[in-house]
């Protein structure tokens, strides 16, 4: 494309971006949306420019375009509108409150007693991998997870015993 050609065409888009950006938002009632879909529709005269150029009325085919692609949103948003009203959307019941004890319990350890414990009893690794993930020698890992079983172990036990004496 020659200068003169991309000249023209920022011109042109100087000229006639605002106009049609003006009278999607309307159609679409909203300005962000109605100036994205006349950008796409510049990208795609731009791609055709050496072609698009050569017509009496390069506006029209530009407005025409971005129509359409607003359209074709409208069209998209009344679909997706449409589902997400006919969506039944479940109840989630919440986390037992063993889950939340637990969790709470995981969250008081330090990073390399909590990601030992993950690691070792929930990913199910053996001591060494636990080490060579944390980059740490074995012996560190089972201090990890000794002090980690005992700290996790009276924070369990205050759990039980509000939680018994509660009736739960």
């Amino acid at each position: 494309m020659s200068r003169a050609d991309r000249d023209g065409f920022a011109e042109f888009y100087a000229v006639q971006f605002r106009q049609i950006a003006a009278q999607l938002s309307v159609y679409l009632g909203d300005l962000d949306e109605a100036r994205d879909v006349t950008q796409e529709a510049f990208v795609r005269a731009w791609q055709r420019w050496d072609r698009i150029a050569g017509y009496e009325e390069p506006a029209v085919w530009v407005r025409r375009v971005a129509w359409n692609l607003g359209t074709s949103r409208l069209r998209r948003w009344r679909v997706a509108r449409r589902h997400q009203v006919l969506e039944v959307v479940a109840p989630v019941p919440g986390p037992e409150p063993h889950a939340v004890a637990i969790r709470a319990a995981l969250a008081g350890l330090p990073d390399g007693q909590r990601r030992a414990v993950v690691l070792h009893y929930l990913v199910g690794l053996p001591v060494a991998e636990v080490a060579d993930v944390c980059r740490v020698r074995t012996g560190t890992v089972r201090t990890w997870l000794y002090r980690a079983r005992l700290t996790l172990a009276v924070s369990l036990r205050d759990f039980r015993e509000v939680h018994t004496d509660a009736g739960l």
